[in-house]
C-alpha cells in the first residue's frame, strides 16, 4: 500500500477514536468557546490600536491561539499510547512511519478546523462582521499552522519519558510565544521593547495576517510576509517532528 493509503487508515483509526471520546470533544470545544464569551465583551470598550471591531481582533487572535495551544499538547496523548505499548503493535505493521505521524496530524487538523468554524459561528453572534472569503482563508492558515505544530509535538513525545516532562517543556515553550504574538491584544498596545522583542516571534505574522483577511484585505504586504513565515515554520516543523518521531528515544 502507499503512503496516501497508511495515512488514511491512521487518520481513520484516530478519528473514529476521538469522535468517541465525547467528554473529550466537549470540553476541548467549550474552552476557547468560553475565552471567547467572557473575554470578548471586555474589549467592546476599548481602542485595540489597530483598524476593526475589537472582535475582528479577538476572533483571528483565538483561532491562532487554538492551534498554537491544541497543536502543541496533542503529543501527550501518542505519548500515553507509547507507554501502553500502542504504538509498539502499530510500528510493527507493514504501515509506515510517517504515515502514523501524518495520520494523527491530520486528524488534529480536522478537529481544531471544526473547532475553529464554532468559535467563528459565536463571533458572529457576539458582532464579528468577516468576509466569508477572509474567514476561509484564516481557517486556511489555522490548519497550515495547526499541521505544523502537531508534528512536531508528536516528534517531542517521542523523544521523552513522561507526561510531566512534556508538560513542562510544552508550557515553558508555549506561554511566551502566545504572550509574544499578540493573539488576545494587539502587539500595538506594547511598550517598543516588548513590541520590538514580538518581531522574532513567528506566530505575530500569522495572526496579523488573518486579522487582515477578516477585514477584507487579502493582498497587502502584512498577508503576504504572514503566509510566506506560516509556510516557513510548517516546513520546518513537520521536517522536524518527522525526524524526531523516527529517532525514538529509549
Amino acid at each position: 500500500m502507499t503512503l496516501l493509503a497508511h495515512t488514511g487508515i491512521v487518520f481513520g483509526r484516530c478519528l473514529r477514536s476521538t469522535l468517541r471520546s465525547k467528554t473529550n470533544l466537549f470540553f476541548g470545544m467549550l474552552q476557547p468557546l468560553l475565552l471567547l464569551a467572557l473575554f470578548g465583551p471586555l474589549l467592546t470598550g476599548l481602542d485595540m490600536g489597530v483598524s476593526g471591531s475589537s472582535w475582528q481582533t479577538l476572533v483571528p487572535g483565538v483561532l491562532v491561539q487554538l492551534a498554537l495551544l491544541g497543536g502543541s499538547y496533542v503529543g501527550l496523548g501518542l505519548l500515553m499510547d507509547r507507554n501502553l505499548g500502542v504504538l509498539d503493535r502499530m510500528r510493527v505493521t507493514p504501515v509506515s512511519p510517517l504515515a502514523l505521524l501524518l495520520g494523527r496530524t491530520l486528524r488534529d487538523v480536522v478537529q481544531l478546523v471544526a473547532q475553529s468554524v464554532l468559535l467563528v459561528l459565536l463571533g458572529l453572534a457576539f458582532g464579528l462582521r468577516a468576509p466569508l472569503p477572509g474567514v476561509l482563508i484564516g481557517l486556511l492558515f489555522v490548519a497550515v499552522l495547526a499541521a505544523a505544530l502537531s508534528a512536531l509535538s508528536y516528534g517531542l513525545a517521542m523523544n521523552v519519558r513522561t507526561s510531566p516532562e512534556f508538560a513542562a517543556i510544552a508550557n515553558t515553550a508555549a506561554m511566551p510565544l502566545m504572550l509574544l504574538s499578540g493573539l488576545l491584544l494587539p502587539m500595538a498596545l506594547a511598550p517598543g521593547w516588548l513590541e520590538g522583542a514580538s518581531r522574532a516571534v513567528p506566530f505575530r505574522y500569522t495572526v496579523d495576517a488573518v486579522r487582515q483577511v477578516f477585514l477584507g484585505h487579502y493582498a497587502n504586504t502584512t498577508v503576504a510576509v504572514g503566509a510566506a513565515v506560516t509556510l516557513a515554520l510548517a516546513a520546518l516543523c513537520l521536517m522536524g517532528g518527522a525526524r524526531l518521531f523516527g529517532r525514538v528515544r529509549g
